[in-house]
């Protein structure tokens, strides 16, 4: 009889750990809209308003790269948002031909109802784990993040139990 975790199992891709990521980043992003429907902002809008909030005066390219989406398309966002009152664009002080993406006064008071919907919505995700196990899970995810960002371009070393089955 296989486990849930054998990838024999009928259930194995539901537990898998790309299966549960996947599964929980989903979720997270569909309880958060619903919650955050009434501020008036799409999903793609929200992100460019927490990236930006992050990154305030960045080039378009780069927030674009941030964004994993194409220049154009979120040349489009931005016109849309600048339309909306969210964003203005501001000229950059290093080249006066190119204009920065700024926050408006209307996107700094969403990006706070937003903040606290989030807050809410890890609480209701974490409730009944222990009170050290956000900060154990987002040390865990930073570290996978770590391990397969851009900066580490040389695969992992070969862990104990990988080096004893290539003996074998």
């Amino acid at each position: 009889m296989s486990s849930p975790a054998d990838p024999r199992s009928a259930n194995a891709h539901s537990t898998s750990l790309g299966a549960v990521l996947t599964d929980t980043a989903r979720l997270m992003r569909v309880r958060f809209d619903q919650r955050a429907r009434h501020l008036g902002l799409t999903r793609a809008q929200w992100s460019v308003i927490a990236t930006l909030a992050r990154n305030e005066g960045i080039k378009q390219a780069a927030l674009a790269d941030l964004l994993e989406i194409e220049p154009i398309t979120l040349c489009r966002q931005i016109d849309r948002m600048e339309e909306g009152g969210w964003i203005e664009r501001r000229t950059d002080p290093t080249d006066r031909r190119a204009r920065l993406p700024h926050l408006t006064p209307k996107a700094h008071a969403v990006l706070e109802q937003g903040r606290a919907l989030a807050t809410g919505l890890y609480a209701e995700a974490l409730a009944g784990l222990p009170p050290d196990a956000e900060a154990m899970l987002v040390e865990m995810l930073a570290h996978m993040r770590a391990n397969l960002s851009d900066r580490r371009a040389e695969p992992p070393a070969k862990t104990a139990a990988q080096k004893i089955a290539a003996k074998a």
